[in-house]
């Protein structure tokens, strides 16, 4: 009868022991449990900044008189943008930068066997960095105007900013934080389970496009300066754990 006695128990604690393993086994695999999801978020804006830029030279024999005629260019260029309403602290002239041009002479067979100087090729730039977009446009397709005084201006095309990236990419990120949490939500409500704490957060690329353009996405991320309209657009990758 003892003997017995102590098999059933015995049994009972096996029985037991089962359980308890198993359920610390379960709980051990659905606290592993986890969902991963990427959220994003995107923007259209306008840029507030445009910086535009242009090139003229002057060539001569004769140093001193291409740097004098350089110097009247630049007075004169300075003059036309104030009368067309930008002020001297929105314009930067840089320095001026000297090349000596010479024209080489070559043989029937194609060796060079001398050269001659032909002048001295002066080059300097004048950049403008406002925040008044549409009045600089209206200037870099007007500039050509220049050429009647004598100037031998090229503009380049203008570069759109805009300076308040750091408070857009905060809207952003917590948009695309939103986003990965209704959809980790999702997820986790169709397969039977409840979101848990947040595991790991990571961002991803940081892109600016512009508006309806065709420009591919890149692995370091596109930061597009040549469109004044502009979209910005971010990822952040989260995992959840599954309750």
């Amino acid at each position: 009868m003892k003997s017995a006695l102590a098999v059933a128990i015995a049994a009972i604690g096996l029985i037991i022991a089962a359980f308890l393993v198993g359920n610390a086994y379960k709980y051990k695999f659905r606290a592993t449990e986890n969902v991963t999801v990427t959220g994003a978020a995107e923007k259209d804006f306008v840029s507030d900044q445009i910086v535009w830029t242009g090139n003229y030279s002057r060539k001569m024999m004769d140093l001193k008189s291409a740097y004098s005629l350089l110097k009247e260019d630049e007075a004169k260029i300075k003059s036309y943008l104030v009368n067309k309403g930008l002020t001297a602290t929105e314009m930067v002239f840089s320095a001026i930068a000297i090349d000596k041009d010479f024209a080489y002479r070559y043989d029937e067979s194609g060796r060079q066997i001398g050269s001659d100087f032909t002048g001295y090729n002066l080059k300097q730039a004048v950049t403008v960095d406002s925040k008044n977009i549409e009045k600089v446009e209206k200037i870099s397709r007007e500039v050509t105007e220049l050429i009647e005084s004598g100037i031998e201006f090229n503009s380049s095309a203008p570069s759109y900013y805009y300076t308040k990236l750091s408070e857009l990419k905060i809207d952003l990120l917590a948009k695309a934080t939103a986003d990965a949490k209704l959809r980790a939500e999702t997820i986790a409500k169709n397969s039977g389970s409840s979101l848990g704490a947040t595991r790991k957060a990571s961002m991803g690329v940081f892109q600016i496009t512009g508006q309806n353009s065709n420009e591919d996405y890149s692995y370091g991320g596109v930061f597009n300066t040549s469109a004044k309209n502009k979209t910005a657009s971010i990822t952040v990758k989260m995992e959840y754990a599954a309750n």
